[in-house]
C-alpha cells in the first residue's frame, strides 16, 4: 500500500480508457489505496497494441499503476452489493460512465450517498447531466469540437483538424483530481460528503477561454470578439535554421530588441508596428513571418547560444522520443525502465510534480483484471463466493 501523502485514503474508480484512470492514476501516485472496478473484459486500454500479454497493454501499464484491481459484473446483484460494500469503505468514487446508465444500475449519486454520506462522489462525462446532451455519447474528439478547439485549428490552417492528443481526456482527468482533493477537504472539516460533476464540456470551453475570451470579456463585444490574435496569428509556426527547426518566442521590449539587432534589423525595434506589446499582437501575421525568414541564418545550436545570452525562450524542436530520451527528461528520472511481476521490462513515466517531502512514487505495478478481487473484498467483509454462486431460482421468480 502507498505512503504518501494521500496515504489512508480509499478511492473507487469505475472508469474506463484514459479521463477517469488518469485521474486514479495520479492519485494513487501519492498513496491513495485506488480499487479499480473492471467489468469481466476489463478496461479498453488494456487491449490496445502492442503488448506483451493480453489484456497489459503498453498504456495501461502506466494508467493503471498504484491500482488493486476487482472483477465486477455490475450488471448482477451480487456485483452491485459488492461495489455497494466497498463504496461504504470508500473516501472517493470517480467514474466516467454515463448518468442513464449510472441511474440504471442503481448507482447514481443519491443511491450512494444513501450507503456512505461521507463519500466523495465525482462523476464526469462529455456533458452536464441535467443538460439535453446529458446522456449523449462523448470522446475526446468530439469534445475538441464542441469547446472550440478544431474551430481554432481552422481558423490557423484552413482545416478543422483534431489536436493530436486527448487534449480533453487529459485536462478533464486533472481536474478530477482537483475536484476529489477540494470536496475532501471539505468533508474532513465538515463530515459531509458531496456529488461533484466534472462536465467535459463545460471545462473545456472555460480552459479555452482563458486567453481566447479576448474582445469578448467585455460587453458590448470588442474586435476582435473571441480569440487571441498572437495565438491565432499563421505565422506562428516553428522556425527554419541552418540545420533544423527552433521555438524562437522574444517575448517582451527588450527581447526584441536585441532579437532585431542579432538579426541585422535593430531599426526595426522603433518601428510603430513592432515597439510595443500591443503593436507585436496586432501585427503577429508580419513579426513572425518576419522572425521566420531570418532563422535560417544560423544553426540550432546558434540561436539558443544566443537566446540563452539575452535570457529570450528557445529550444529545439523534439519528437516525443527526442523529449522523452532527452538529457533533462534522463536527468529528472522522468522516464525510468523498470521490471514488472509479469510484462517484463517496460518504461514508467514517472509523476512530474516535486515535492519536497511527499513525492509521488510507484507503489505497485499495473495488476491485471480482478488480480485483487479477492483480496479487497474479503477487506470489506463481502464474500467472494457470491460472485460466482449459481441464483436460487425461486429467489429470481
Amino acid at each position: 500500500m502507498g505512503c504518501g501523502p494521500l496515504a489512508g485514503l480509499r478511492v473507487i474508480e469505475l472508469a474506463t480508457v484514459i479521463m477517469g484512470p488518469y485521474a486514479g492514476a495520479q492519485l494513487g501516485d501519492l498513496g491513495a489505496d485506488v480499487i479499480k472496478i473492471e467489468a469481466p473484459g476489463g478496461d479498453p486500454t488494456r487491449h490496445f497494441e502492442p503488448q506483451r500479454h493480453e489484456g497489459m497493454a503498453g498504456a495501461t501499464l502506466n494508467l493503471n499503476r498504484n491500482k488493486r484491481s476487482v472483477r465486477l459484473d455490475l450488471k448482477t446483484s451480487a456485483g452491485r452489493e459488492a461495489l455497494l460494500a466497498l463504496l461504504r469503505t470508500a473516501d472517493a468514487f470517480i467514474t466516467n460512465v454515463r448518468p442513464q446508465a449510472l441511474r440504471r444500475l442503481g448507482l447514481w449519486y443519491e443511491d450512494v450517498a444513501d450507503v456512505n454520506p461521507g463519500l466523495v462522489y465525482v462523476n464526469a462525462q462529455g456533458f452536464r447531466s441535467d443538460s439535453p446532451q446529458g446522456d449523449n455519447a462523448a470522446y475526446d474528439d468530439i469534445l475538441q469540437a464542441a469547446s472550440g478547439l478544431v474551430w481554432l485549428n481552422e481558423q490557423v490552417s484552413g482545416e478543422a483538424y483534431y489536436v493530436p492528443t486527448v487534449l480533453a481526456d487529459k485536462v478533464c482527468g486533472l481536474v478530477i483530481v482537483q475536484s476529489v482533493l477540494a470536496a475532501l477537504r471539505h468533508r474532513d472539516r465538515t463530515g459531509a460528503g458531496q456529488h461533484v460533476e466534472v462536465p467535459m464540456a463545460d471545462t473545456m470551453i472555460a480552459f479555452n477561454l482563458v486567453e481566447h475570451l479576448s474582445g469578448a470579456s467585455l460587453e458590448p463585444v470588442q474586435e476582435p470578439g473571441y480569440g487571441y490574435r498572437r495565438v491565432l496569428s499563421k505565422e506562428r509556426k516553428a522556425c527554419p535554421t541552418a540545420d533544423g527547426w527552433m521555438c524562437i518566442l522574444p517575448y517582451n521590449d527588450r527581447n526584441w530588441r536585441d532579437f532585431f539587432a542579432h538579426a541585422g534589423r535593430p531599426d526595426l525595434a522603433a518601428d510603430p508596428r513592432f515597439s510595443t506589446m500591443a503593436g507585436r499582437v496586432a501585427h503577429a501575421d508580419e513579426l513572425y513571418a518576419y522572425l521566420r525568414e531570418v532563422t535560417p541564418k544560423f544553426t540550432n545550436d546558434e540561436w539558443q547560444d544566443f537566446c540563452d545570452r539575452v535570457s529570450i525562450p528557445a529550444h529545439p524542436v523534439y519528437s516525443l522520443r527526442e523529449a522523452a530520451e532527452s538529457s533533462y527528461a534522463r536527468q529528472g528520472g522522468l522516464l525510468q525502465i523498470l521490471e514488472h511481476p509479469s510484462e517484463g521490462t517496460y518504461r514508467y513515466v514517472a509523476p512530474p510534480v516535486r515535492y519536497s517531502r511527499t513525492r509521488g512514487r510507484l507503489w505497485r505495478h499495473c495488476p491485471h483484471v480482478g488480480e485483487h478481487t479477492e483480496e479487497v473484498l474479503t477487506e470489506v467483509g463481502f464474500d467472494p463466493a457470491l460472485l460466482t454462486a449459481t441464483p436460487d431460482p425461486s429467489a429470481v421468480a
